[in-house]
C-alpha cells in the first residue's frame, strides 16, 4: 500500500468519525473497518463517473449496511459527486443531503435506500438480474453496451437476515456472475460477539447457494482485496462472495473490535486518539483533510470519465450499426405513452362475461407485453394462480437471460427487494405477484419502494374470504388496511374488467408511485356503469333514481361492488333510493379536487354504508359517525366461497338491512 493510498483510506475513517461525532449520533464502526475495501473497490475496480452519476453502464454499488452511511458519504465527497464538506458537517440534520441512512433520490450517487439489514442484498440481486436481461436484449458481438457489475457491501447483520439467503439462493441458481458481494466480517453485532447468535459457516452457505467464495484474511490489505475483486470478476459462471475479515472501529484504541464502536459516537477524546493512532495531521482539528487526498481522488475519478467516454463511443457506433436496436433502446428507457394507452380501445376491451379479476389481469399483462417490450416480471411460485405468465415470452434463467418471465420461487420478501433492484437499475418495467395474504411478506420492501418512489407493480390475488376452502391462513383480512396506511402507494381493488384495466393503466403509467393490484379468485360480473372514471379512485357506478334527494350511499370496492348494486335494486323496490359508489383506490380519490370528492360523496348525505369483505379499518373517514360498515370483524373460515360470503353477512339481504337502519337513523 502506497503512502497516498494509506492516507486516502484514513481520510475516509477520520471524516466518517468527525461527521458522527459532530452529529453526536451515528455508526462509526463500519466505516472505520470497511474503509480499505471501499476505497480499493471505488478507486481501482469500479467503473463510475462522478460527472455523470446516471451513466447507463456504470457499475452499481449498494451499501447494504446502511447504518454505516458515512462510509458512502465520504466516498461521494472525495470522488466529487457533489457532497460538500458542509454536507458532511450536517450529517443526520434536518434537510441535509447526509441523512442517517442512505436515501435514493435524495443524495446523488446513492443507488438504493438502505436501512433494514439485508434489503440491499436483495436489491443488488435485482440489479444483477436487470443487467443480465438487458445484456441479452441488446448486446451484439463486439458491442457489449450493457456490461457492468453490481457490488454490495454488508456485514454480519445482513447475513443473519433471512432476506439475504432468499436472494442469494436465487442469484446462485441464476448464475449471476456480475454480482459481487463484499462481506464485512468482524464478528460483532450490537449485543456483542456474534457467537451468541450466529456461528454458522457463512462461506459454506454461500457455496451451497452456488457462489464462488473468496476470503481476505487482512481487511487492511488493499492488494489482497483487489486481487479478490479481480478473481470475482474472472468467474463468468457464478456470482462471487468475498469475505473480508475486518475489525469494527479499526484504529480507535479504546473501541477497536468492540460492540460499542457500532452505533454510538466514539467521543471527542477517542476521535483524537484515532487520528493520532493513524498518524493523521493535527489530530485535534476536525474535518481537516489535506489537499493531496482530494488530488488523488480526482485522479481516480478521472478514470471513470475516461471509461464513460470509451463507452459513449462504443454506443454511438452501436446505434449507427444497429438502428433498430437503438430504437428499441429508446423505447426501453422512455416513459409509457399514457395518452396513447388511455385511447387504445383494444387495451380497454373485455369479454362481457363473469370473470375473476385475476384472470382479467392476466389478459392485461399479455396485452401489455406487446405494448411494452421492457415488461419484466413474475411470481413467487404462483404464476398459474396469479395469472402472471407472459405467453411466448420465455423464462428468465441461467440458460436464457432474454426470458421475460421471472420465477422467484417461494421467496416473497426477497422477490419484492429484487423488484426494487430491477426498477432501480433502469430500463425495465417490473411486476411481481403472490397471494394477497402474503403481502405481509412483501410489505417491508414495498415500503422501501414507496419511500424511493419506484413504480413497482404488485399483483396480489385471492383477495378475500373468496379464497374459500384454504381457510383463514390464506384469507386476507387486515392486509388491505395495512397497505392503504402506507404513504405513496396506490392500492387498487377493481370490481370488474374495466376497473382492472384501469388498475393496470395506473400501474404502468406511474412514474413515482408503486401500485398494488388486489384481485379476486372468484368470478365477478361486468358492471354496466363501470368506466375509466375508476382512475379517479372513486366514482358513481350506479346512480340513485333521484340524486338530488337520495336516501343514502353504498360505497364498495372489488367483489363487493356488484353486491352493492344488487342491494341498490332491492332497496329501490322498497322505496329506499341509494347511490352506489365504487372506490377501487382510496389513495387516488384523496388526490382529487374538493369539488369532485363532494360530487361523489356529498357531505349532506350522512347515511353511508361501506361494504368490503376485509377489515373495516380506514372506512371511518368515509362513513362517518352516522354510517356503518359491512366488513370482516374476525378471521375467515374453511368452506366454499359462497358459503363464507353468506356466513359473514355479504348478502343482499344483510347489506339491505344495514342500509335501511342507517337511512332510518339519519332521518
Amino acid at each position: 500500500m502506497s503512502n497516498i493510498d494509506t492516507t486516502c483510506v484514513n481520510a475516509i475513517r477520520v471524516l466518517a468519525a468527525d461527521a458522527v461525532q459532530k452529529a453526536n449520533s451515528g455508526h462509526p464502526g463500519l466505516p472505520l473497518g470497511s474503509a480499505p475495501m471501499a476505497y480499493e473497490l471505488w478507486a481501482n475496480h469500479m467503473n463510475h463517473n462522478p460527472k455523470n452519476p446516471q451513466w447507463a453502464n456504470r457499475d452499481r454499488f449498494i451499501l447494504s449496511g446502511g447504518h454505516g452511511s458515512t462510509l458512502l458519504y465520504s466516498l461521494l465527497h472525495f470522488f466529487g459527486y457533489g457532497l460538500t464538506m458542509d454536507d458532511m458537517k450536517n450529517f443526520r440534520q434536518d434537510g441535509s443531503l447526509t441523512p442517517g441512512h442512505p436515501e435514493y433520490g435524495h443524495t446523488i450517487g446513492v443507488e438504493a435506500t438502505t436501512g433494514p439489514l439485508g434489503a440491499g442484498m436483495g436489491m443488488a440481486v435485482g440489479m444483477a438480474m436487470a443487467e443480465a436481461h438487458l445484456a441479452a436484449e441488446f448486446n451484439q458481438p463486439g458491442y457489449d453496451v450493457v456490461d457492468h457489475y453490481t457490488f454490495a457491501l454488508g456485514g454480519d447483520g445482513c447475513m443473519m437476515e433471512g432476506i439475504s439467503s432468499e436472494a442469494f439462493s436465487l442469484a446462485g441458481t441464476l448464475g449471476l456472475s456480475k454480482l459481487i458481494i463484499l462481506y464485512d466480517s468482524n464478528n460483532i453485532s450490537i449485543e456483542g460477539s456474534t457467537d451468541i447468535a450466529f456461528t454458522e459457516n457463512v462461506e459454506k452457505r454461500m457455496q451451497a447457494f452456488g457462489f464462488q467464495t473468496l476470503t481476505v484474511e487482512d481487511g487492511t490489505d488493499l492488494a489482497a482485496i483487489g486481487a479478490a475483486i479481480e478473481a470475482a470478476k474472472a468467474d463468468k459462471e457464478r456470482p462471487s462472495f468475498i469475505t473480508v475479515k475486518t475489525q469494527i472501529g479499526y484504529g480507535c484504541p479504546a473501541k477497536q473490535g468492540k460492540a460499542s464502536a457500532h452505533g454510538e459516537p466514539l467521543g471527542v477524546d477517542n476521535v483524537k486518539a484515532l487520528k493520532e493512532n493513524l498518524g493523521w495531521p493535527e489530530p485535534e482539528a476536525t474535518f481537516n483533510i489535506p489537499q493531496n487526498v482530494y488530488d488523488h481522488y480526482q485522479e481516480k475519478a478521472a478514470k471513470g470519465a475516461e471509461a464513460e467516454a470509451a463507452w459513449n463511443k462504443l454506443f454511438a457506433d452501436y446505434c449507427a450499426k444497429f438502428p433498430e436496436l437503438k430504437a428499441k433502446w429508446d423505447k426501453f428507457h422512455a416513459p409509457v405513452d399514457a395518452q396513447a394507452l388511455l385511447n387504445d380501445e383494444s387495451f380497454w376491451a373485455y369479454e362481457d362475461k363473469a370473470q375473476a379479476t385475476r384472470a382479467v389481469s392476466g389478459t392485461m399483462i399479455n396485452r401489455l407485453k406487446d405494448i411494452l417490450p421492457n415488461l419484466f416480471g413474475g411470481s413467487a411460485d404462483l404464476a398459474p394462480s396469479n395469472k402472471t405468465d407472459m405467453k411466448d415470452a420465455g423464462d428468465f434463467s441461467k440458460a436464457n437471460y432474454a426470458g421475460r418471465n421471472l420465477h422467484f420461487g417461494v421467496r416473497e420478501l426477497a422477490m419484492a427487494a429484487m423488484a426494487n433492484g430491477i426498477t432501480l437499475h433502469g430500463g425495465l418495467r417490473n411486476y411481481v405477484a403472490t397471494f394477497f395474504v402474503f403481502s405481509d411478506y412483501i410489505k417491508p420492501m414495498a415500503r422501501l419502494a414507496a419511500l424511493m418512489g419506484l413504480p413497482v407493480t404488485y399483483v396480489l390475488t385471492h383477495d378475500s374470504i373468496g379464497v374459500g376452502e384454504d381457510g383463514p391462513t390464506h384469507e386476507p383480512i387486515e392486509q388491505l388496511a395495512m397497505l392503504r396506511s402506507q404513504p405513496n402507494i396506490n392500492v387498487f381493488r377493481p370490481a370488474d374488467a374495466t376497473e382492472t384495466a384501469a388498475g393496470w393503466y395506473l400501474a404502468v403509467t406511474s412514474e413515482k408511485t408503486p401500485t398494488a393490484l388486489v384481485l379476486t379468485r372468484q368470478n365477478l360480473p361486468q358492471l354496466a356503469g363501470s368506466s375509466k372514471e375508476a382512475l379517479k379512485g372513486a366514482y358513481v357506478v350506479s346512480e340513485a333514481k333521484d340524486a338530488a334527494k337520495m336516501d343514502g350511499i353504498i360505497i364498495a370496492s372489488g367483489s363487493e361492488v356488484s353486491l352493492a348494486v344488487d342491494t341498490q335494486a332491492k332497496l329501490a323496490g322498497e322505496g329506499v333510493d341509494v347511490r352506489v359508489v365504487s372506490m377501487p383506490c382510496m389513495d387516488l380519490f384523496e388526490q382529487q379536487s374538493a369539488d369532485y370528492k363532494e360530487s361523489i360523496l356529498p357531505k349532506k348525505v350522512r347515511a353511508r354504508v361501506a361494504v368490503e369483505a376485509l377489515s373495516d379499518f380506514g372506512w371511518g373517514k368515509y362513513v362517518g359517525l352516522d354510517g356503518a360498515t359491512v366488513s370482516m370483524e374476525g378471521f375467515g373460515a374453511s368452506a366454499p366461497a359462497a358459503v363464507l360470503f353468506e356466513k359473514f353477512g355479504f348478502t343482499v339481504d344483510h347489506v339491505a338491512e344495514v342500509v335501511r337502519k342507517v337511512v332510518s337513523d339519519n332521518k
